[in-house]
């Protein structure tokens, strides 16, 4: 019974690294996007992406 707890924690832990690497790039994306639309209004939209590639990367 201890054993199945100890696995199912091990696995549990391994499945929310997983997740957590495989929508990193998402979340990167709709953060950059966000800000391209924010800075686009002061700015043109080709220096908006430069500005928050480099704030973000």
């Amino acid at each position: 019974m201890k054993s199945k707890t100890i696995i199912s924690v091990i696995a549990l832990i391994i499945i929310l690294f997983l997740a957590r690497s495989m929508y990193s790039d998402h979340n990167l994306k709709k953060v950059i996007s966000a800000c391209i639309l924010a800075q686009a209004q002061t700015s043109s939209i080709e220096e908006a992406k430069k500005n928050c590639a480099d704030k973000f990367k």
